[in-house]
């Protein structure tokens, strides 16, 4: 995997740059629409290629794992040709998951226990094994095993977590150097760097990984884990301004799970190079719109006899033939075709805001634009 450094905002940290896997190029910043079990809900690949303008897309290692499972994505040559997905995609190593979705889990130095939530088998990721899940996946780019640490964790319990994390990334990085790709391609890794809302920490998490890992061509870039979690905005902001000036300037940085898109613009803005979310999908199955006027809640009743387009300056097709109130009604009525509708809306939203941001620092006017639109996208309509 090769980053390549395009262009430089004047007045913020904000940049351009592409990224090359074997799967195809990625132009940042860049969106990640959530894949979780292979597949973005809703949502065709099709449209996703032609409409979202989605460059890459995500997979889960702990749902994948569980279903279909590692034999039959083997059997299948990997998740590309499992889902028919023919451009890249990234999986998180599941540690997030094995933290949020299991009410039964042990964590030692050894790796992590776990039951599954789907029927409650017991199971464990090592840091060995999981890059040996993330071989069999064939993902581009692996996710180092890490702890995420609750927002709201104790600088104590933050230490010991960013430790076990730190014990593990070592354990990962040795296994991924003594291990080979399984399907005929290159995958990339990026260490993760925790350490909750403390700024030392964080520090020390940045020095740890780039010490490890810094000289070797398979690590691809470096993710920011454990933000978005439960602490306020600006205590993120203020890790991200920590953060992303000690990495290397020439690779990707990645904010895990972020978010809205008031949230990207100001990641983007402190040096932020991807994002992913489940918000554009998850928001809009419930209703939620995202616009470049502000949010709607499709099933409030003032859009009912509202015959306007969806968003008049939206990137879609749907913007385009589906009015308001058309999809109010599609909500009201529980029909399946209002989530996907709202999801492929959306989706292109994202992908055309980090779009629009390339193409603004590019230009030399990010900084004023992203307060412009920042203003727009939060407004209650």
């Amino acid at each position: 995997m090769k980053f390549t450094l395009k262009a430089k905002d004047s007045a913020s940290s904000a940049r351009t740059g592409v990224f090359t896997t074997d799967h195809g190029e990625v132009r940042t910043p860049i969106f990640m629409p959530v894949g979780t079990v292979g597949s973005v809900k809703g949502v065709y690949h099709r449209d996703l290629v032609q409409d979202i303008n989605a460059e890459i897309i995500l997979g889960n290692t702990y749902h994948l794992y569980l279903r279909p499972g590692l034999d039959t994505l083997n059997k299948a040559g990997g998740l590309h040709r499992f889902e028919s997905w023919n451009g890249p995609i990234l999986t998180d190593s599941g540690g997030f998951q094995i933290f949020s979705l299991t009410k039964i889990r042990k964590i030692t130095e050894e790796g992590c226990k776990f039951q599954s939530h789907i029927d409650g088998s017991r199971h464990m990721f090592t840091p060995e094994n999981n890059v040996d899940t993330q071989r069999m996946i064939g993902s581009d780019i692996m996710m180092a095993l890490d702890e995420c640490c609750p927002g709201d964790a104790d600088e104590r319990y933050a230490a010991k977590s960013l430790k076990l994390t730190q014990g593990w990334l070592e354990r990962f990085y040795r296994r991924f150097c003594e291990t080979e790709p399984l399907y005929g391609y290159d995958q990339a890794m990026f260490p993760i760097i925790q350490g909750c809302v403390y700024p030392e920490l964080r520090r020390r998490a940045v020095d740890h990984a780039v010490t490890l890992t810094g000289d070797c061509a398979g690590v691809g870039g470096y993710a920011i884990g454990g933000l978005a979690v439960g602490e306020p905005a600006e205590q993120m902001y203020e890790m991200l301004e920590i953060v992303c000036p000690l990495l290397p300037e020439d690779r990707p940085r990645y904010l895990m799970g972020v978010g809205t898109p008031a949230n990207i613009l100001a990641a983007i803005s402190r040096g932020v190079d991807m994002f992913d979310c489940v918000m554009p999908t998850r928001n809009g199955r419930n209703g939620m719109l995202f616009t470049w006027n502000g949010i709607m809640n499709m099933r409030n009743s003032k859009w009912q006899d509202d015959f306007s387009p969806l968003d008049p300056d939206g990137a879609s097709f749907v913007d385009r033939e589906c009015c308001k109130a058309y999809l109010h009604h599609l909500f009201i009525a529980k029909e399946m075709f209002a989530a996907m509708v709202a999801s492929e809306h959306n989706l292109a939203f994202y992908l055309d805001l980090v779009r629009q941001a390339r193409a603004h620092i590019e230009a030399g006017d990010f900084s004023l634009w992203k307060e412009e639109t920042i203003r727009k996208v939060t407004t209650r309509l």
